[in-house]
């Protein structure tokens, strides 16, 4: 019976692939992995179930890339809506996962110790006992065969170690129980009766003990800035140990999945071809139906739905479209099903989220009041409870379960435990509990644990999130050319040899294959567009080979009379041929054979002239190129025998011709002996002479450079003696002894000065560098321009005059400030309106600029540095100065600040170096004793003037009229 379940079906085609694929050494490993990923996934993700003992509890869809060879690159798998509850409860006489069982049969003493487990399966909770074993199932191999596929698919020793450890972790989780205690405020309580088996659990998972006692007893409501901490009861309690322990082995199933498609994914870009294998549950009828069983029946819906409309109502409307004559086949369509299901505003899966996010009291039964309220009359639905009178003396219908009738039969679904599964609730603490695990794998399968990443929105429902898996599955098969494998059940008690005529009948009939062979039947086997179909056949006519340049369907037309092809084998739509048996294009493809292998045949024979003549043209050549490099040899070796004749004859004759010469010059050489002898003579006389009027040159110089030498020496040595000191400021040098040493001496004083600036600059710390860069720039920006500059010179620079950090009158302001202080120091703030001045705190930060009440400490205004353009000041002894703001920015409504204060010097730098690192464009500084400065709605006219001393030494400001403000400077 296995090898008819859509499981083993699947392992055969990846069997298959696997076989006829090509060999290599990176193809074989892509092969072997792709494969052994299955033995993994059925050990976490299958169960014995009353119908199959190897039944897929969640659904696979797996992509196989190939490259352009049919080789394969690799893989991606996607799961869909694993059976956690069957991690906590399971029905009877079916088993929890596979893994369970294979870790306890087959791991050996010491792993076991380490896991802190022990063998006898009937010491956990959550491993069913009447179905523990299974005949002709051996746990202990299959364990080795799971470890060996880890090794295979590419998992570390440490990665299937932490994948041991949290099953281990979840059998332990189900044999924590709970006692009730009262607390003295009347409010039930739940303790853990023993505590070895949460110590356990917490040295496996590196969670302190204390810490998920707690999320045991304990739940935690937050709202906005509200935390609400209520105790559990003891039925609370269990739901909540199961409910970790479904969502643990839940996310720890979809890492196993991300970590096998890490492994098997394709590694290159290369352009790829895709197959899908889609491994998904069947339909299911138990005797108890819930809510798994109802959105299982609803993806096979689907599944039902999409084969419906890509076999027999395209097929059909296709043959309309084209203008195919054709007698439309009834079939039953299930999108009325699909509907009663998934229909946003009253279908059940919508109903069923409504009510779980609905305020007040929420119980199953309200859910099934709201069903028979709005699903009372379709025709699909089934309650005794609704308003339909044929189903209110149905016995076969329960008050507490509603009946759906799917395209494979009817189903009654036990409404108990829908709300609870559908909102798959699991309480904070425990999320956050266990992400302060010291198990990084575990630690990793709850990111929401992270307090710094707490989300107060409500998570999706597990409806929800399978509708939309559900849907992007479907657009993905509707995107691929699906080819079906219908698995037939030949009985139900799982034997062989035994065929159930009446069960295979009806499984035929709902999953709608009468209807695809009555249309497959009544309609054409293959159909092609004109073009490629042209194309492919083409050279099987001589008219259209190779190239036929009227309209594609007037080339088929000629193709298909030239072969004598019977008119009723085949029809002609608008845009496709349609043929109607597959022996014709058998035929065709025959003949297209036959067709290419005498092509081949002309071609080779092409080919073979081809080859013969260039290799002949080539031989050719190369004689002609032979010959001519040998008469070229031919010419050189009778050149060369002429030549050495020549040479011969030409020694004979010169050696006659220097006899008769050596004759005549034995007179002359008498002669010329004598007057040599006289000139040698001549010549040492004048040797003699040139020698002693050098030696006089040369002696005189060798007597100047030693005397030179001696005077640089003693000047050295003098300076060193004389040397000022290394004060940077210290201009005493000695005077120079020598004139020619002039430029010397000048040089020797610069490079000493350079020195000893540099051995003071190295004794700065960063703290005293950064003081003194911000001197230069004030000196770069202020020198001989501004009058207040040399005063300034020798205060230094202390930023933060105002301690705001220690003073508690401005604990307020010091709240609102996230940022460090640059400058905090008291100015006086012009008033726009009469002149007058205003105290008020400045304050610079990195990012901002900010005034505020100096006695309240009150914000007033905040101005972002890269909304500030210019600062204006006078060029007179005055603080005052103008900050410019952008227009059209929103600090900029009540126009430009107007400010005085004692360190303007120092302000100014320090906002212009601060501009400068934040915005990287330059703050422009304008020194002019007349400048414009924006107040609301109008532009008024800052002017200094020089004032008289009746106000002593302070600048004095005054409002002239609407367009002048006049500042009197002593």
């Amino acid at each position: 019976y296995d090898l008819f379940s859509p499981t083993e079906a699947s392992k055969l085609v990846m069997s298959y692939v696997a076989a006829v694929c090509g060999k290599g050494a990176e193809v074989n490993q892509v092969k072997e992995q792709l494969l052994q990923s299955n033995p993994v996934l059925e050990a976490f993700g299958n169960a014995k179930t009353v119908r199959n003992d190897n039944s897929s509890r969640f659904g696979k869809y797996m992509d196989i890339e190939f490259d352009f060879k049919g080789d394969p690159l690799g893989g991606v798998i996607s799961n869909y809506l694993l059976e956690k509850s069957r991690v906590v409860k399971q029905p009877r006489g079916e088993r929890n996962f596979h893994v369970f069982y294979q870790l306890l049969s087959g791991a050996s003493e010491e792993l076991l110790s380490k896991l802190k487990l022990e063998r006898d399966f009937s010491r956990y909770n959550y491993l069913s006992l009447d179905s523990a074993r299974v005949n002709g199932v051996d746990d202990a191999a299959n364990f080795r065969t799971v470890r060996n596929a880890m090794q295979i698919v590419g998992f570390m020793d440490h990665e299937a170690e932490s994948v041991l450890e949290v099953v281990a972790a979840v059998l332990k989780l189900g044999n924590i129980e709970f006692k009730p205690e009262s607390r003295v405020n009347g409010l039930d309580e739940s303790k853990i009766k023993d505590k070895n088996e949460l110590k356990e659990i917490c040295e496996l998972t590196g969670i302190d003990q204390s810490v998920l006692e707690r999320a045991f007893s304990f739940r935690t409501v937050e709202a906005k800035q509200e935390k609400v901490s209520t105790t559990l009861n003891v039925a609370q309690a269990y739901y909540a140990r199961d409910a970790l322990a479904k969502n643990l082995y839940s996310r720890l199933f979809s890492w196993l999945v991300n970590r096998i498609n890490e492994s098997i994914k394709a590694q290159t870009k290369v352009r790829k071809k895709v197959m899908g294998v889609l491994d998904i549950y069947g339909f299911e009828i138990f005797e108890d139906n819930s809510f798994e069983q109802f959105i299982i029946n609803y993806c096979n819906e689907k599944l039902q739905q999409i084969f419906i409309e890509l076999t027999l109502k395209e097929e059909q409307e296709e043959y309309i479209r084209e203008g195919i004559e054709w007698t439309h086949i009834e079939y039953f369509n299930n999108a009325i099903i699909c509907d009663l299901i998934e229909n946003n505003t009253n279908g059940i899966l919508a109903m069923l989220d409504e009510e779980c996010l609905r305020p007040g009291t929420v119980t199953d039964e309200t859910f099934l009041e709201k069903l028979n309220q709005v699903c009372a009359t379709h025709q699909h639905f089934e309650s005794r409870m609704s308003k339909c009178s044929r189903f209110l003396n149905d016995t076969s219908l329960p008050h507490s379960c509603f009946r759906i009738q799917h395209y494979a039969g009817k189903v009654l679904y036990q409404v108990e435990g829908f709300v609870d599964k559908n909102n798959d609730l699991l309480y904070r603490d425990l999320s956050q509990a266990m992400w302060k695990a010291g198990h990084a794998l575990i630690k990793s399968l709850f990111p929401e644990g992270n307090p710094a990443k707490i989300n107060l929105k409500r998570p999706p429902t597990a409806g929800s999130q399978f509708k939309a898996s559900v849907a992007t599955l479907m657009k993905n098969l509707q995107t691929k050319n699906p080819n079906y494998i219908r698995c037939i059940k030949p009985n139900d008690k799982k034997a062989a040899h035994i065929f159930n005529e009446a069960l295979v009948c009806h499984q035929i009939r709902y999953l709608g294959l009468l209807e695809n062979v009555r249309v497959r039947r009544a309609g054409y086997a293959f159909r092609q567009a004109y073009e490629p179909c042209l194309e492919r056949y083409k050279m099987l006519c001589k008219q259209t080979w190779p190239h036929w340049k009227g309209p594609a369907r007037a080339g088929v037309e000629v193709l298909f009379n030239e072969l004598e092809i019977p008119v009723e084998e085949y029809s002609f739509g608008r845009s496709k041929i349609f043929i109607r048996n597959p022996r014709t294009l058998f035929k065709l493809e025959d003949l297209r054979k036959q067709r290419l292998e005498d092509l081949a045949t002309l071609i080779q024979k092409i080919y073979r002239g081809w080859r013969c003549r260039t290799h002949f043209l080539l031989m050719r050549k190369s004689q002609t190129v032979i010959a001519a490099w040998y008469r070229r040899y031919a010419q050189q070796k009778r050149y060369q025998q002429i030549k050495s004749s020549a040479l011969v004859i030409q020694s004979y004759i010169r050696g006659w011709k220097a006899r008769k010469l050596l004759r005549e010059l034995k007179h002359q050489k008498r002669c010329e002996e004598a007057a040599t002898t006289i000139a040698a003579y001549w010549h040492g006389t004048q040797v003699r002479r040139e020698y002693r009027k050098f030696f006089r040159a040369n002696a005189g110089k060798k007597i100047y450079e030693f005397t030179l030498q001696r005077i640089v020496q003693k000047y050295f040595l003098e300076m060193k003696a004389k040397m000022p000191s290394l004060s940077p400021i210290d201009k005493n040098w000695p005077p120079r002894p020598y004139l020619f040493l002039d430029s010397t001496h000048k040089e020797l004083k610069r490079i000493f000065h350079l020195w000893r600036c540099k051995k003071y600059r190295d004794q700065f710390t960063d703290q005293q560098k950064l003081i003194y860069e911000e001197k230069l720039e004030a000196s770069e920006l202020f020198k001989d321009k501004k009058a207040l500059y040399p005063s300034s010179v020798g205060q230094p620079f202390q930023g933060p005059y105002l301690e705001i950090n220690k003073n508690p009158k401005y604990k307020k302001l010091k709240d609102a400030i996230e940022e460090k202080i640059i400058i905090a120091e008291v100015v006086n703030k012009i008033n726009r309106a009469n002149g007058k001045s205003t105290s008020r705190i400045f304050l610079l930060t990195n990012n901002n600029l900010l005034l505020a009440d100096q006695k309240s400490g009150q914000i007033k205004s905040e101005v972002p540095l890269v909304d500030v353009t210019k600062v204006s000041m006078s060029s007179q002894n005055d603080g005052f100065f103008a900050v410019h703001l952008k227009e059209g920015s929103e600090a900029a409504s009540k126009g430009d600040f107007l400010l005085s204060s004692d360190h303007l010097i120092e302000m100014a730098t320090k906002l212009y170096r601060t501009t400068l690192s934040q915005t990287k464009q330059k703050l422009n500084i304008e020194i002019s004793d007349e400048f414009l400065v924006q107040f609301r709605q109008d532009k008024v006219c800052v002017k200094f003037i020089q004032g008289n001393q009746k106000n002593g030494s302070v600048p004095t400001c005054k409002r002239k009229n609407n367009r002048l403000l006049e500042v009197a400077v002593p």
